[in-house]
């Protein structure tokens, strides 16, 4: 099968298994990131490895009419900043990290985390011009641990997507009549600031939510006097006495830090 490939590393698990099912990988489509909190090199090694003609340029639907006209049979999107262009009669799948219609948007992860979610999962759903609300060709879900990180919920997603992924292309036209249509969810639009924020008055608990809930991304630490800007952070109850970053009943260590103005 041919297709046409677009995402960052934060799922490459699923072009790895792509690759293992022997598809043609025509073009991988991917997005410039800073390398430090999200990363495109995985994919970028594996383009020059194997030979995939490799982009950073926004999807385009010229591009979605050369690849169909060029023989592509299925574009597979797998953690792409960019809106894509719905291209009639052409089959789109997203592989989106929550388990559909509960976390339609961009990042519901730490949304899962911070909002005490029971359960989180991932979903291999159709494309189309509504954001998140295709028919669902596959779903799994997961428990959300009491301790559960972004990065442990991304190592457990990836660790189901390359089983999916190869299910997709053995299996479509079984998937495809047996599509699920959505039904009611919400759209949740990305966490801002405050959200990732922590305060020398929340309690331990609080604040490890929050950090836990961003774990790997940037989050503030901020006082009456200065924003610190954290990465990795955990919040522990104890003394807070010597330690930089005090709350309530604890402190916080981290491992990185960078003061903000």
């Amino acid at each position: 099968m041919k297709i046409a490939y677009l995402g960052i590393d934060m799922l490459c698990s699923v072009l790895d298994a792509l690759l293992r099912e022997n598809c043609e990988i025509m073009k991988i489509f991917t997005c410039p990131t800073d390398n430090v909190t999200e990363f495109n090199t995985k994919v970028t090694e594996t383009a020059a490895d194997r030979g995939i003609p490799l982009t950073f340029d926004r999807i385009t639907m010229q591009d979605l009419e050369e690849l169909r006209a060029a023989g592509c049979g299925l574009v597979v999107c797998a953690g792409y900043y960019y809106r894509v262009p719905i291209l009639e009669g052409m089959l789109m799948v997203n592989v989106h990290p929550s388990p559909l219609p509960v976390g339609r948007g961009a990042w519901p992860m730490p949304l899962i985390i911070k909002n005490r979610l029971p359960f989180g999962g991932v979903t291999f759903h159709k494309m189309t011009e509504e954001f998140d609300r295709g028919d669902i060709l596959m779903r799994e879900v997961f428990p959300i641990r009491e301790d559960e990180t972004l990065q442990t919920y991304m190592e457990r997603l990836s660790a189901l997507v390359p089983e999916m992924a190869g299910r997709l292309v053995r299996e479509l036209p079984r998937l495809l009549k047996e599509a699920v249509p959505q039904g009611e969810g919400d759209y949740w639009p990305n966490p801002g600031e405050e959200e990732w924020t922590v305060t020398p008055e929340m309690d331990a608990e609080e604040a490890d939510r929050i950090l836990r809930a961003f774990y790997g991304y940037e989050c503030i630490y901020r006082t009456k006097w200065e924003r610190i800007e954290l990465i990795g952070g955990r919040a522990e109850k104890g003394e807070p006495e010597g330690h930089v970053f005090p709350v309530k009943d604890g402190y916080i260590c981290a491992e990185r830090i960078r003061m903000l103005r």
